[in-house]
């Protein structure tokens, strides 16, 4: 299987269990992998593989819109979409809080959802 990889795509949303993180909103980071196959794609033609710019958009767009408590139904929604581009046949999702409002978290808390059709 060939993969498409994007790392760290950056947004601004307010997802969250707490009254804080859903009014205040908190950074989201993103990773993707987008399971496809590249075989017979010789011709160097951006028309002939998935654009992964979409993907940044589709990731963007849901970041961005309808608000979730859960970082689980985030990533899910996420793959579901992302499942949606021409040629992708699997993704893999990170959705990761770098600063969880949890005490004593320094790392972040990920989320890793796998999705294939």
């Amino acid at each position: 299987m060939d993969r498409i990889i994007v790392e760290r795509i950056v947004c601004y949303g307010y997802h969250g269990v707490l009254l804080e993180e859903q009014t205040l909103g908190q950074e989201f980071q993103v990773s993707l992998e987008l399971g496809l196959d590249l075989s017979g794609h010789e011709d160097d033609h951006i028309n002939r593989v998935p654009d992964y710019r979409a993907a940044v958009q589709m990731v963007e767009q849901v970041i961005c819109g309808q608000s979730c408590q859960l970082l689980e139904t985030l990533a899910c929604r996420i793959a579901d979409k992302l499942l949606a581009l021409a040629g992708v046949f699997e993704v893999v999702v990170e959705v990761r809080k770098p600063n969880p409002p949890i005490p004593g978290v320094q790392g972040g808390v990920s989320i890793v959802v796998t999705r294939s059709k």
